[in-house]
């Protein structure tokens, strides 16, 4: 049995590292427009400390890492870790979530130090609605960051679009045609209620069975499909004659728990089992240690949850989880 391997036989092989809560944007589904209290960055990992974690997960059968933030490449000098992390044995995989406003920058140091892959956010395709939903930023740069990205070689390049009900719902088929047009990836995301205390989120949510909807209605021909892009939470197809592809990804109706194979590390230094799970492990006392750390490791696979609760709170009638939710500090952290 694969050493990092949970209590319902999930095999653990990928890691998200974030390296920085900070943020560019000001996404009106992410975080508020203003207020925000970030770590001071004394609290934050330094390189040379996620390069010995992951140095660790290596030896435990993490072979993929996906570099996200908030907003990965407002932390100076991201390529300096990218190639740390890519001299790692065992690492096959660097993959980075971003926002693109920065990639063109960057992409091409990004590139030589050993990224393979990048995703980027991108909700809409008009510069007023960005504005709006991103509340600062400029969709010039994230469109030629997206360029970059082609023109570097990263592939496949995958564009996470975020489904809001009222909002961008009626761009769904020009992101078709885009998918159709372009060798891209576009991946269309249920909205999630990350962060919000209350229910209102539930007035954005939209089913992602609209996206099938919308491409019969609009004429395109699509199957689905699963050899190319990987065993990922996307449900992904092909458009018949066109040169990319598209996904959708099901957090709360059709949840990809069963099948997670993921843990989170966060900027300031936890290990989280389930991004949306309050349970995180603080690896810091670890460090300098390498039995102790993998004893973290092996510590998230004893806690993780079957799943998250996102489901239920779509349906209103989320429960208490304090029974089995365990305040950090009850779990070594």
């Amino acid at each position: 049995m694969a050493a990092l391997t949970d209590r319902f036989g999930r095999v653990h092989d990928y890691l998200r590292i974030s390296v920085t809560d900070r943020c560019n944007l000001r996404c009106l589904y992410c975080m508020p427009e203003e207020g925000m209290k970030f770590e001071p960055a004394e609290n934050l990992l330094s390189y040379d400390q996620i390069t010995e974690i992951v140095r660790v997960g290596a030896k435990l059968g993490i072979a993929k890492l996906r570099i996200t933030g908030g907003e990965p490449l407002v932390r100076p000098g991201l390529a300096e870790l990218i190639g740390q992390l890519s001299s790692i044995p065992g690492i096959r995989d660097i993959s980075l979530t971003t926002n693109g406003v920065l990639l063109a920058d960057q992409a091409e140091a990004l590139r030589a130090a050993g990224l393979n892959r990048v995703n980027i956010s991108l909700d809409t395709l008009d510069p007023a609605r960005f504005k709006f939903i991103a509340r600062r930023g400029d969709l010039h740069r994230v469109m030629q960051g997206i360029e970059a990205a082609a023109k570097v070689g990263f592939a496949p390049i995958k564009l996470n679009c975020v489904l809001l009900k009222g909002v961008n719902e009626d761009e769904i088929a020009s992101f078709l045609k885009m998918a159709a047009e372009q060798p891209l990836h576009v991946r269309f995301i249920e909205y999630m209620p990350i962060g919000h205390a209350d229910d209102n989120w539930r007035n954005h949510y939209l089913p992602l069975s609209r996206v099938l909807e919308i491409a019969s209605e609009i004429g395109l021909s699509v199957e689905r499909i699963s050899e190319i892009l990987g065993n990922g939470p996307s449900e992904d197809y092909r458009i018949a004659g066109g040169k990319g592809t598209f996904g959708l990804i099901h957090p709360i109706s059709d949840q990809f728990c069963k099948r997670c194979n993921r843990l989170r590390l966060t900027a300031d230094g936890s290990i989280k089992p389930c991004l949306y799970w309050v349970d995180e492990l603080n690896v810091k006392p670890a460090l300098g240690n390498p039995d102790e750390l993998e004893k973290v490791f092996l510590r998230a696979m004893d806690i993780k949850p079957l799943n998250h609760e996102m489901a239920e709170k779509l349906a209103g009638d989320a429960q208490s989880h304090e029974p089995t939710t365990r305040r950090m500090s009850q779990i070594g952290g």
